[in-house]
C-alpha cells in the first residue's frame, strides 16, 4: 500500500517505519525542514531500541521517505495517518489545533477517495470534527477512521510489529477492508483486529491508559500502607499479582508515572467527563496520588536530614521517566530536582540517554556525570529515579569507595534487595519496604 504519515514525532516515526518494514511505500510529512533533512539523510531523531536498524533499512530500500510538502505526500496515498501532537490545554483538555489544522488543509487538496486515520490520542468525537473540517472544502468521497496507538516507549517496535490487539473505529466497509489488509501482516499469529464505531475507539485509548495509571497509583498507595504497617510491598505484589483477575503487570510501586501518555490522557478524560456533566472522581484521585508520589523520596530525604538540606550534595541515577527512552516529559526525576535544589541542595545526575534533553530544559541547574560512578563523587547520598538495567547490578565496591562514609541510598525503583543492602552496611530506603 501507499501510505502518508503526517507528523514525525514518536508515534509518527515508529508508525511510518514499521509500515514500511512490511513492504508498504511510506512518505512521512513534517513542517520542520531541519528535521526532515536530518531524517532523509539517515539520522534518527528519537531514541527507541530497535527502531534505527529498520529505519535505515527502509530508507535504503526506498520504502520510507520524508518531505515537508503535504500535497506531495498524499498525492498517491491510499491512506493518510495523522500522528500529530495533542498537548493538554490549561484545563487539561486535548488541544486539537494541529489535527484540525491538517484536516482543514487536506480538504483543500484531496483528490479521489482516501482513508484518513487518526493515530493521535484524541477525545471522543474527534473523528466527526475531522470529517467536518475536510468536508468544508472537499465534496468527494473519504472516510475518517480512529486507530489509536498502544505503544510503550522502550519496546515500541515490538508493540507495533506484534500488537496484542489493533483497535479500529469505522463504520465504513470500504475503510474496514483497507485497514484489515494493512494490518494483516502484523496479526498473523491470531491477535485480534477489533472493529468498532469511531467514538468507542477514541474512548478505548483513554480508558486503557487511565486504567493503567489507576493501577500504578493504587499500588503506590499500598506501598505507603506497607511502610506504615511494617509490611513488604514486594510480597503483597506477588500475592495479588498471581490472581489472574488482577495480573502481574503494572503492580511495581515507585515514584509515580510520567511520560507523554498517562498524565495527559488522564487529564483529558477527566476534562472530557466534565463536559458531559460527569465527575470522574477516581481519576481525580489518581492524579492527586501521582503528584504526591513523585515527591515521596524527597519526604524521606527531608526526614533523614531533619529538614536541613542546605549544602547537601546528591547523586541522581536516572532522569528519563522510564528506562530505554530519552523522554523526560512529566519525569519524576524533574520534580525531585526542583524540590531538592529549592531546599539548597546540589545534584550531579547520570542517565544513559536523557541528559541532553534535561540540559536543554533546565540548563546548568544541576551537574551531569559521564557515567553512574562519577555521579557519586563527593555525594552525601545516592537517589535512584529510573530503573535502567545498568543500575540494577552495580559494582558495590566502586560505590563504597565513592560514597565513603556516606553509604546512603534513597531508591525510588526498589532495585536492590533490602537484606543485601543491610549486609553491605548501607542506610537504604526504598518504596513500600522497611529500611535497611
Amino acid at each position: 500500500m501507499k501510505i502518508a504519515v503526517v507528523g514525525t514525532g514518536y508515534v509518527g516515526l515508529v508508525t511510518g517505519t514499521c509500515f514500511a518494514e512490511t513492504g508498504n511505500k511510506v512518505i512521512c510529512v513534517d513542517i520542520d525542514q531541519t528535521k526532515v533533512d536530518k531524517l532523509s539523510s539517515g539520522h534518527i531523531t528519537i531514541y527507541e531500541p530497535g527502531l534505527e536498524k529498520i529505519f535505515l533499512r527502509n530508507i535504503k530500500e526506498s520504502r520510507l521517505r520524508f518531505t515537508t510538502k503535504l500535497e506531495e505526500a498524499i498525492a498517491d496515498a491510499e491512506m493518510i495517518f495523522l500522528a500529530l501532537p495533542t498537548p493538554p490545554g490549561a484545563d487539561g483538555s486535548a488541544d486539537l489545533k494541529y489535527v484540525l489544522g491538517v484536516a482543514d488543509h487536506l480538504g483543500k487538496i484531496l483528490k479521489g477517495y482516501k482513508v484518513i486515520v487518526n493515530k493521535s490520542t484524541v477525545p471522543v468525537g474527534t473523528a466527526d470534527k475531522v470529517s467536518a473540517a475536510i468536508a468544508k472544502n472537499y465534496k468527494g468521497e473519504f472516510d475518517v477512521v480512529s486507530n489509536p496507538e498502544f505503544l510503550r516507549e522502550g519496546v515500541a517496535v515490538d508493540d507495533f510489529m506484534k500488537p496484542d490487539r489493533v483497535v479500529v473505529g469505522t463504520r465504513s466497509d470500504r475503510a474496514k477492508k483497507l485497514m484489515s489488509d494493512l494490518y494483516a501482516p502484523f496479526v498473523r499469529q491470531g491477535n485480534p483486529v477489533i472493529f468498532m464505531d469511531e467514538r468507542s475507539s477514541e474512548l478505548t485509548k483513554y480508558a486503557a491508559n487511565s486504567f493503567l495509571a489507576t493501577k500504578i497509583s493504587f499500588m503506590n498507595e499500598i506501598a505507603q500502607l506497607c511502610e506504615r504497617m511494617g509490611a513488604d510491598v514486594d510480597m503483597v505484589r506477588r500475592g495479588i499479582g498471581s490472581d489472574d483477575r488482577i495480573g502481574k503487570r503494572f503492580l511495581f510501586p515507585g515514584i509515580g508515572y510520567g511520560g507523554s501518555c498517562f498524565p495527559k490522557d488522564v487529564q483529558a478524560l477527566v476534562q472530557s467527563s466534565s463536559e458531559v456533566d460527569y465527575d470522574f472522581e477516581i481519576l481525580k484521585a489518581v492524579e492527586k496520588v501521582n503528584a504526591l508520589q513523585k515527591l515521596h523520596l524527597v519526604q524521606k530525604i527531608n526526614r533523614y536530614y531533619k529538614n536541613n538540606l542546605q549544602g547537601k550534595h546528591f547523586a541522581l541515577w536516572g532522569l528519563a521517566f522510564k528506562p530505554n527512552t530519552d523522554d523526560i516529559r512529566e519525569a519524576p526525576a524533574l520534580s525531585i530536582i526542583d524540590a531538592l535544589t529549592k531546599a539548597g541542595a546540589t545534584i550531579t545526575a547520570y542517565d544513559p540517554e536523557a541528559m541532553p534533553n534535561v540540559k536543554a530544559q533546565i540548563g546548568d541547574k544541576i551537574k551531569y556525570a559521564t557515567n553512574q560512578y562519577q555521579a557519586l563523587e563527593k555525594a552525601d547520598a545516592l537517589i535512584i529515579a529510573t530503573e535502567w538495567s545498568e543500575f540494577r547490578t552495580p559494582d558495590f565496591e566502586i560505590m563504597e569507595q565513592a560514597l565513603a562514609t556516606n553509604k546512603i541510598i534513597f531508591d525510588g525503583r526498589n532495585l536492590f534487595d533490602v537484606q543485601k543492602m543491610k549486609e553491605l552496611g548501607y542506610h537504604y530506603e526504598s518504596i513500600g519496604r522497611q529500611d535497611a
